[in-house]
């Protein structure tokens, strides 16, 4: 079966945001889904940071001045934004529309509270956590990159907790137990939303998606 590059509705492309704890394999998923599946990009986000080498502006990160940010954050030019440490992050309003107007279906990658954000402002969004097997499991997975003192392994499964207390407030729950079958529940998903028929809440009239 060919998959178009676009989703052809004519509402324009959908609003994907994936959680999930850390560890749990988000990143792998994502990965092979925007290699796999035509149409469907990622949303980049804006930071104050400097580039590392590397990196490649409007790829990896859009990056702005404190300034710049600031002044966006004041014009509401954000679905969301965070401070992690000195540094700001967030997500741009205007790269996200265009890529939707274009047919694209954009994926924001983001932790909980920044998912209720963005669908404050845009109740379309569809909401995916990546949720682990369990405690035991996700403990034995952040032990296992090697990358984590103690301290920060036990704070990450403290936040992970935290998070799988709010799975309620999403719309799918993909248990990555198998990375294949968690995978193929992910494209699918996907593949289904475009399907999906939708209403308009005001007229009742349904816009094919």
């Amino acid at each position: 079966m060919t998959v178009p590059n676009v989703n052809p509705s004519a509402v324009g492309g959908l609003l994907f945001i994936v959680s999930g704890p850390s560890g749990v394999g988000k990143d792998a998923l994502l990965a092979r889904l925007f290699a796999q599946l035509p149409g469907v990009v990622r949303s980049v986000s804006a930071t104050t940071r400097e580039a590392r080498s590397g990196e490649t502006d409007g790829i990896d990160y859009h990056f702005v001045s404190r300034a710049q940010f600031e002044a966006d954050i004041a014009a509401e030019q954000f679905y969301e934004y965070a401070a992690y440490g000195v540094n700001l992050y967030g997500t741009p309003l205007a790269p996200v529309a265009r890529q939707r107007a274009q047919g694209l279906d954009v994926i924001l990658k983001i932790e909980v509270q920044g998912a209720r954000t963005v669908r404050a402002l845009a109740s379309d969004a569809v909401l995916i956590f990546i949720a682990p097997p369990s405690m035991a499991e996700l403990e034995r997975r952040l032990r296992g990159r090697g990358t984590d003192d103690e301290n920060h392994v036990i704070e990450r499964l403290r936040i992970a907790q935290q998070e799988l207390d709010c799975i309620g407030d999403y719309d799918y729950c993909i248990v990555n137990d198998d990375f294949e079958q968690a995978y193929d529940a992910l494209y699918s998903v996907i593949v289904a939303e475009r399907h999906r028929i939708r209403k308009s809440e005001s007229s009742g009239t349904v816009k094919l998606q």
